[in-house]
C-alpha cells in the first residue's frame, strides 16, 4: 500500500467531466487540481500470509504467521496548481504465534514527497497528466533495541524515493468512463541504521552493529471503471522488488556478521469498489492479493479508506 489515491474530477469530454473518483488502492495520484486544495485519506488494512515463495518461485505453507493491522494516512496539500506536498502517517500493530504482540501501536517511518505536474492532460488528444515525485523516508519508525521484534516498525535510515506517475482518462461505449494511471517507484537508503541488540534487521540480543536497507522500488498500472458516476471498479496490478540489506557486526559471541539478505520480488492484484457521495467525499474497499514472487511471503491484505478532499 505504499501509496495514495485521489478524488478528482476529469476535464473533456461531458462524461469524464461528471465522473467522481476516490482512486485505486495502490497506485499513487498526482499533484492537487488546485492551490489550497488539503486531502486526507486514511487507509485501514490487515495483513494475514497464508504462505511463502522459495527462491525459485515454489510456494510452501507458512507457520507460524506473521499478522499485523495497520493505518496509513496520507496527507496531500496544493502549495499551486502544479505542485503539491504529502506526508504518510503510519501506525502498526503485528503479533505472531509463538512471538508475542506488538506493545502497543507502533509508528512507522514518515515520508514526505513533492509532486510536480510537469505535463497537463488533453483527453481529446490523448495526452497524459504526467507527474514526478521526489522525497525522503525519515526514520521515525522504532527498529533497535527492541523490547520485541513484534515492537520494530522502522528501517533507521533515511531513504530517497522517487516516481513518475501518468494518468490519462477515456470514455468507453454506454458512456462510461475508464481512468488508466500507471506507475513506477525507486527508493535508496542515503544512511545507514546503528543496530543494537533485538532489531528490524533480524538481529538478536547482545547484537551490535549497522544496517542498511538494500534499494526497492514498484512499477505498476491501475483501471477505474465509471458504472455510474457514484460507483466504480478499480483494479491494480503491480510489481514490487527489493534488494536484500546490508548487516555488518557482531553477535552476542564476538562473531564477526557481514552478511546481505536475498533480493525479493513479488506480484500484487487489487481488485476493488469504490462509492462516492459527492466529487470531495468516497469510500473504497478491496483487497490485495501477492499472488506470485521469490523470496517474499504470499499474503492477502483486505483494506478501505475514505478519502476527502477540502
Amino acid at each position: 500500500m505504499l501509496a495514495g489515491s485521489s478524488l478528482a474530477n476529469l476535464s473533456g469530454h461531458a462524461a469524464q467531466a461528471d465522473q467522481w473518483y476516490t482512486g485505486s488502492l495502490v497506485s499513487p495520484s498526482g499533484a492537487k487540481n488546485h492551490a489550497g486544495d488539503m486531502g486526507i485519506e486514511p487507509y485501514y488494512s490487515y495483513s494475514q500470509p497464508v504462505g511463502s515463495f522459495a527462491s525459485n518461485g515454489s510456494s510452501h505453507p507458512l507457520h507460524p504467521r506473521q499478522q499485523s493491522f495497520s493505518n496509513s494516512t496520507l496527507w496531500k496539500y496544493g502549495i499551486t496548481d502544479d505542485l503539491s506536498v504529502q506526508a504518510h502517517t503510519v501506525v502498526g500493530y503485528g503479533w505472531k504465534h509463538a512471538a508475542g504482540h506488538a506493545h502497543g501501536p507502533q509508528f512507522g517511518d514518515f515520508p514526505v514527497d513533492l509532486i510536480w505536474r510537469f505535463l497537463h492532460p488533453n483527453p481529446k488528444r490523448f495526452i497524459p497528466d504526467l507527474n514526478l515525485f521526489a522525497g525522503v523516508v525519515m526514520p521515525t519508525g522504532a527498529y533497535s533495541h527492541l523490547r520485541s521484534a513484534q515492537d520494530g516498525n522502522g528501517t533507521g535510515a533515511y531513504v530517497f524515493r522517487f516516481a513518475i506517475t501518468s494518468q490519462s482518462t477515456y470514455t468507453l461505449p454506454g458512456n462510461h468512463a475508464l481512468r488508466l494511471r500507471v506507475w513506477n517507484w525507486w527508493r535508496r537508503a542515503l544512511t545507514s541504521a546503528r543496530l543494537r541488540d533485538v532489531t528490524t534487521y533480524g538481529t538478536a540480543a547482545g547484537f551490535r552493529g549497522t544496517g542498511r536497507p538494500g534499494m526497492s522500488g514498484q512499477t505498476g498500472f491501475s483501471l477505474e471503471y465509471g458504472i455510474n458516476q457514484r460507483w466504480v471498479l478499480a483494479m491494480d496490478l503491480a510489481r514490487d522488488w527489493g534488494n536484500g540489506s546490508h548487516l555488518k557486526g557482531w553477535n552476542a559471541a564476538g562473531a564477526r556478521i557481514n552478511k546481505i539478505s536475498a533480493a525479493s520480488t513479488d506480484w500484487q492484484i487489487a481488485p476493488a469498489v469504490e462509492y462516492n457521495w459527492n466529487p470531495r467525499w468516497g469510500v473504497i474497499v478491496g483487497a490485495a492479493v501477492y499472488y506470485a514472487g521469490h523470496d517474499t511471503g504470499i499474503k492477502i491484505a483486505p483494506q478501505f479508506a475514505v478519502n476527502t478532499v477540502f
